[in-house]
């Protein structure tokens, strides 16, 4: 199956949607306490991204072998991402290890493309 995931995050919130052909499901989150105004934006987008990863992965809106298209509007995460380009934020470091950990386990076909912040779908459910 193919999906189109979308991520958002800002200092209090994350949230995510994940689209296919047949449904489009939205999640919005708190963070937990220990990242709640603590974290970066940047750092708070990549939480965004492992947790819906995980999410979609758990409720199995993402199976195993899936196709998704992660649709971000932060280049540098596009950098690190797509680009393999390292970060010295050890934060991030950490989680896109995770990320990248769940997509090999699952083996996840995954595409990412940058997008202007006002297409980003996951943005008007922190609104």
């Amino acid at each position: 199956m193919e999906h189109i995931l979308y991520v958002h995050g800002d200092f209090t919130n994350i949230s995510w949607v994940i689209q296919t052909n047949e449904l489009s499901v939205s999640q919005r989150r708190k963070h937990i306490e220990n990242y709640k105004n603590k974290i970066t934006k940047i750092q708070s987008k990549y939480v965004a991204l492992h947790v819906a990863l995980f999410w979609g992965i758990g409720t199995f809106n993402i199976k195993n072998k899936d196709s998704i298209k992660i649709k971000l509007d932060e280049e540098i995460m596009y950098q690190h991402l797509k680009m393999k380009i390292a970060t010295p934020d050890e934060f991030i470091k950490n989680k896109i290890k995770f990320i990248e950990s769940l997509m090999k386990q699952r083996k996840l076909k995954v595409q990412f493309e940058i997008i202007n912040l006002e297409n980003n779908l996951s943005t008007k459910i922190l609104e």
